[in-house]
């Protein structure tokens, strides 16, 4: 499975939860798939979904997932320890980890190599880190909320990309309806 195949699983989990979604083809695909007011899709910031969830998940009780990728994790690994030392058993950490940098080409990431995110952000203090294969992510996902614990899942599964538009909705309307689900 590739990256919008296991979106496209795992929208109807993500529904009924505040969503911050990483930079590029993530959040267009998420947006294609399943577009809703409580995802925050991310159009500028690279490797910030995680430290954003988080800092979401810490100042309000609702369910927070933050889907990353590999390559956006990778240059900001300082989220890890962050999450590990604040709790935030209403926050969920996605990495779909495609061994890629798929917004930019499917250039390797040092995860498709040597490195293992899972390892990583058990070294980092993450205590619920949990490594599946694509086909098993939608239920470690919902086994992750019903837990009721901060929970960091890398998601392994093939690199490639799905030819879809540009998110054209503007981000002051995205930051906007996004802010109004996460009040109501």
């Amino acid at each position: 499975m590739i990256r919008s195949e296991i979106l496209r699983d795992i929208a109807p989990i993500l529904r009924d939860h505040l969503v911050v979604c990483n930079i590029g083809l993530p959040s267009q695909e998420l947006h294609m798939i399943d577009d809703q007011p409580t995802n925050f899709y991310m159009l500028g910031t690279m490797g910030l979904s995680s430290s954003i969830g988080l800092g979401l998940a810490l100042a309000q009780p609702k369910t927070v997932i933050s889907i990353d990728g590999d390559g956006s994790v990778l240059t900001n690994l300082g989220t890890l320890p962050t999450i590990a030392n604040n709790l935030a058993d209403n926050y969920i950490l996605l990495i779909i980890d495609n061994g890629s940098y798929g917004s930019t080409g499917d250039q390797p990431t040092y995860a498709g190599k040597k490195t293992s995110l899972t390892a990583v952000a058990k070294a980092c203090g993450c205590e619920n880190v949990v490594e599946v294969q694509d086909k098993d992510c939608g239920p470690a996902l919902q086994a992750a909320i019903d837990s009721k614990k901060m929970t960091v899942i890398v998601c392994k599964c093939d690199s490639g990309n799905i030819k879809l538009p540009v998110i054209t909705m503007d981000p002051v309307v995205i930051r906007h309806r996004f802010m109004q689900a996460v009040a109501s």
